[in-house]
């Protein structure tokens, strides 16, 4: 889909070797008649990952590059143009003099022990520990510090990183086809680093290789490696040596997660002093968040608490998406003998997917901590929020943001609510700008489309056109996309990278194959999870279907409009065209919107944009889309707004930045309808798919709770809500996308910050138990009935 001819824009962005050279397809000469190839991809991409204009406007007219598409280099194409010299023999050993002549900055261990030991805010942990008061002349004090002192002394070797990096090379080489880097802000974060103000590198997880692929990246374009903060526990002995001298910090050796290590008051303590140590010898990091749970977003508070201390000036935050073509889990125990059986496995098994990095314009955390304005109202518990609307207590509905204090894990340093706020803001705001980051695969352009568009199936045809559609709506979202070639190639490569879950059918009568998602959960699950990315860049228009599919359930509800398909109506078929003759008020159709955003997962707007403003974008994307028709209405004219709530959102429709008296006087009623276009119901419904995962699974543990009798610690009540969303999905044979461990968990979440479910804290551990208020049959129904109203079937 980028255009034949080299034009230096686009270098090396193509599909990986083993798909360049293949046949050419049976049904491609069709598609090519069928389908116009979108030559504009190639000269005008969208440059992701710029500074965010209200949270730190200074950094962002600081801009060091270009403004248009720099392209892409290939990190595992390495040649005797990359090297100093030329020939036959330069050609075979190009790799190693291409690692031996990258710039490496060493980081000595020297001191760092004793000045962490020194540290008041350890001798002030070590005091308060009842068992550091045994030892007389400080030894008993030590011993406490004793299981750190690895952790502090990590260090970066200077041979043994450019030996493992040709080795990573070779390894990355047989794991993957392609390692495309953006080239776009690079040159920023290289004059950034030159500064002065040390670099901190946010990604949010996806595999285990994202602690690896990052700074082999950074050491090939000779930037500062980081020292990388890894979440996985590893238990051989050599490798922990191995990696602490690589400049991985690891968890201790007695936790087993990152939750428990965390627990451990010491831990914090240890860990804080270390990142001042690093910072003031102007080492870089990499922080990597998790999406969910937030995990990881403690490293960023321990930063933003050591600038508010003034122990360190600033740092220079830089946001890294990275995508892949295949996604697996990251949760996973690291061997000695696995790690072997790795790395021989690779012998024999030829590079499959590839993998795309993206990195955003650097900026100061200072700024935005200091200027305060990445927060822009209060948080408010979720109960308040939400619990007068379930109840249709409209009278005291309450708008604000949703309060996430589960965020920060170890919160010990944070006894100020306001100084917790912003730090759970920061971390909102680095998962927000890391997510939008993320390219759109080819894969996850195919998994959307068979997931939320055609789930009976699709011809490769009608696939390869919407394919066009998508990546042209993406590239308008100011989102990039990961590959590169024609239509047919790019549609060919995904179907094979997706083949294991994907059935393929073929007919005598026709020319082309017939895709059809695999009906299972392993299958459903892993194209949920590729299509992550698509639904990140379409969630303003998906809220803002899911809010019209409400107010379209509650006209037919009361009897006002034409039938709709519910979850309730299983086969039923809608006979004749669907008419939407139906008028929606704005107030009515942005509190919908604004009650959806509030059982959304964290990190999918930034906190610096007000709820009611993202609101107000999710209503006008659907005009931007075509879904709805903006009408004016004048006064005398009463609007069919069966919901009105006087009061509830006041908004003025001048874009001038300047008030004037006009902007005093009451402003006409807006109202919308629906539009009446052919594809306009396919589009909403495709829009509403992408949030019925997450709404789904939040029902189906609402419904669980009738086979919850007693409170259960609070992985094990997770567990059964887990393998409660699988019978469900078993037992309909469908919907297996909301049976993720991930969608237990967020439901679980989402609940307990509702209030229905109670936690309980114990010393062995949280105890979960459904709450007082919800053990009433009538009230879960209730909730019941408000999550599912967004479900659009």
């Amino acid at each position: 889909m980028v255009p034949e001819k080299n034009d230096g824009i686009n270098n090396d962005m193509s599909l990986p070797p083993n798909q360049q050279n293949r046949p050419a397809l049976s049904w491609e000469s069709k598609i090519l008649k069928t389908v116009p190839l979108p030559s504009f991809l190639g000269n005008l991409r969208p440059v992701m990952g710029h500074c965010c204009n209200q949270c730190t406007p200074d950094c962002l007219s600081k801009k060091v590059g270009p403004n248009f598409f720099s392209g892409y280099r290939n990190l595992l194409n390495i040649n005797e143009t990359q090297t100093k010299c030329r020939g036959w023999l330069v050609r075979r050993v190009c790799c190693v003099l291409f690692v031996s002549g990258c710039k490496v900055y060493g980081s000595p261990v020297s001191d760092r022990l004793e000045r962490v030991c020194q540290s008041n805010r350890v001798k002030e942990a070590l005091a308060a520990d009842q068992k550091a008061l045994e030892g007389k002349d400080g030894q008993g004090q030590l011993s406490l510090l004793s299981p750190f002192q690895p952790l502090i002394n990590t260090c970066i070797s200077t041979g043994l990183l450019r030996f493992t990096s040709w080795v990573m090379l070779k390894i990355w080489a047989s794991v993957f086809g392609i390692v495309q880097v953006n080239l776009n802000h690079l040159p920023a974060i290289s004059k950034a680093s030159q500064e002065g103000a040390p670099v901190v590198y946010v990604y949010v997880r996806q595999r285990a290789v994202d602690c690896a692929l990052l700074p082999l990246v950074l050491f090939c374009h000779n930037l500062r490696v980081p020292f990388t903060i890894c979440p996985v526990q590893i238990k051989s002995y050599f490798l922990r040596s191995v990696l602490q001298k690589l400049g991985v910090v690891l968890l201790p050796p007695s936790a087993l997660t990152e939750v428990e290590a965390e627990r451990d008051p010491l831990y914090s303590v240890v860990m804080t002093s270390l990142l001042r140590e690093l910072l003031h010898e102007g080492q870089a990091l990499s922080v990597g968040v998790s999406a969910e749970s937030g995990l990881g977003g403690q490293w960023l508070a321990r930063i933003r608490q050591l600038i508010k201390e003034g122990s360190v000036a600033d740092v220079t935050l830089v946001p890294v998406g990275i995508s892949y073509d295949r996604v697996t889990n990251a949760n996973v125990q690291v061997g000695s003998r696995s790690a072997l059986k790795w790395l021989l496995s690779l012998l024999w098994k030829e590079p499959e997917g590839s993998v795309v990095i993206h990195f955003a314009h650097p900026f100061s955390l200072k700024e935005m901590c200091e200027s305060e304005r990445c927060k822009v109202e209060e948080w408010l518990p979720l109960q308040d929020l939400l619990l007068p609307v379930i109840f249709n207590n409209r009278a005291h509905c309450v708008f604000g943001k949703r309060e996430m204090l589960w965020l920060l894990t170890s919160s010990g340093h944070e006894k100020n609510p306001a100084e917790r706020d912003l730090s759970i803001a920061i971390i909102l705001h680095l998962i927000f700008l890391t997510t939008s980051c993320l390219a759109g695969m080819s894969t996850s352009l195919v998994s959307s489309l068979l997931l939320y568009k055609h789930r009976k199936g699709v011809s490769a045809s009608v696939l390869c056109r919407d394919v066009v559609w998508l990546t042209e709506e993406l590239l308008f979202r100011k989102r990039d996309v990961g590959f590169g070639g024609r239509v047919p190639e790019v549609v060919h490569y995904a179907l094979c990278q997706l083949a294991p879950h994907l059935i393929f059918a073929t007919l005598p009568s026709r020319e082309e194959p017939f895709i059809v998602a695999r009906p299972s959960l392993a299958s459903t699950l892993h194209l949920s999870l590729q299509a992550r990315s698509v639904l990140h860049a379409f969630l303003v228009e998906a809220v803002g279907a899911c809010a019209t599919s409400a107010m379209l359930r509650e006209v037919v509800n009361a009897g006002l409009g034409s039938r709709v398909r519910t979850d309730s109506v299983k086969e039923e078929k809608v006979e004749g065209d669907m008419e939407f003759d139906v008028v929606f008020g704005q107030s009515e159709l942005m509190e919908k919107a604004l009650q959806l955003c509030h059982l959304l997962p964290p990190g999918v707007m930034p906190p610096c944009q007000s709820s009611q403003s993202f609101a107000l974008d999710a209503v006008d994307s659907l005009v931007r889309c075509g879904i709805l028709i903006m009408e004016e209405i004048p006064k005398d004219i009463p609007i069919c707004d069966f919901m009105k709530r006087d009061g509830a959102l006041t908004w003025a429709t001048s874009d001038d930045p300047y008030p004037s008296d006009s902007d005093c006087e009451e402003q006409d009623p807006c109202s919308y309808k629906i539009s009446q276009p052919s594809q306009c119901p396919d589009l909403l419904v495709f829009l509403c798919s992408m949030l019925s995962g997450h709404l789904r699974a939040l029902c189906w543990t609402t419904m669980a709770l009738d086979l919850i009798a007693a409170p259960l610690p609070e992985a094990e009540f997770i567990s059964r809500i887990h393998s409660h969303l699988c019978d469900t999905a078993n037992q309909k044979k469908r919907h297996y996308e909301s049976c993720s461990e991930e969608a237990a968990y967020t439901a679980v979440r989402t609940l307990i910050d509702l209030g229905v479910l109670l936690e309980t804290r114990q010393m062995g551990g949280d105890l979960l138990g459904v709450s007082p208020l919800f053990q009433s049959s009538e009230n879960r129904a209730k909730l019941h009935s408000f999550i599912s109203q967004y479900l659009f079937n």
